[in-house]
C-alpha cells in the first residue's frame, strides 16, 4: 500500500514538472512583441490602402489609421532595441515618425493626398526593413 502511495505521488510530482517546463516553453514561444508590433503597423497600412481603392479618401475616413501608426511608432525603439547600428535604427525611426507627423499634420483630404502620404509613409517603412529586416 505505502509502495502504491509512494510510485503514484512520484509520477504525479514527475508529469507536473515535464508540464511545467513545456507550458514554460510554450509562453515563451508564444508571438514576439517585434512580430506584433509589424502587423499591426500592417493592418493599418491595408486599411489605409483599401480606403484608397475604394475612393474613402475623406479625413474621417483615414485619420484614425494615421493616429493609429503614429503611436505605434513610438513603441519601436522600445521593443527592437538594442540591435546592431542602433543610430542608423533610431534615425529611420525617427524618419518615420517625421513622415506620420507630416500626414497628421495636414491629413489627406482626397485620394491624390492620401496616396501621396502612404507612398511617403511606406518609403520610410521600406527603408528600414532593407537594412535592418533578416
Amino acid at each position: 500500500m505505502r509502495r502504491a502511495v509512494l510510485i503514484a505521488l512520484s509520477l504525479g510530482l514527475v508529469i507536473g514538472i515535464i508540464g511545467t517546463v513545456m507550458a514554460m516553453g510554450a509562453m515563451r514561444s508564444g508571438p514576439h512583441m517585434t512580430t506584433v508590433l509589424m502587423h499591426m503597423q500592417d493592418f493599418h497600412m491595408d486599411a489605409l490602402q483599401a480606403n484608397l481603392k475604394a475612393n474613402r479618401c475623406a479625413a474621417t475616413d483615414n485619420l484614425p489609421h494615421l493616429q493609429a501608426l503614429r503611436t505605434l511608432s513610438n513603441d519601436i525603439e522600445p521593443i527592437f532595441l538594442p540591435i546592431d547600428k542602433e543610430a542608423d535604427f533610431r534615425q529611420k525611426a525617427s524618419n518615420l515618425r517625421a513622415a506620420l507627423d507630416a500626414s497628421l499634420a495636414t491629413p489627406p483630404t482626397e485620394c491624390a493626398s492620401l496616396g501621396a502620404a502612404m507612398t511617403k509613409i511606406g518609403r520610410e517603412c521600406k527603408s528600414c526593413h532593407q537594412e535592418f529586416k533578416d
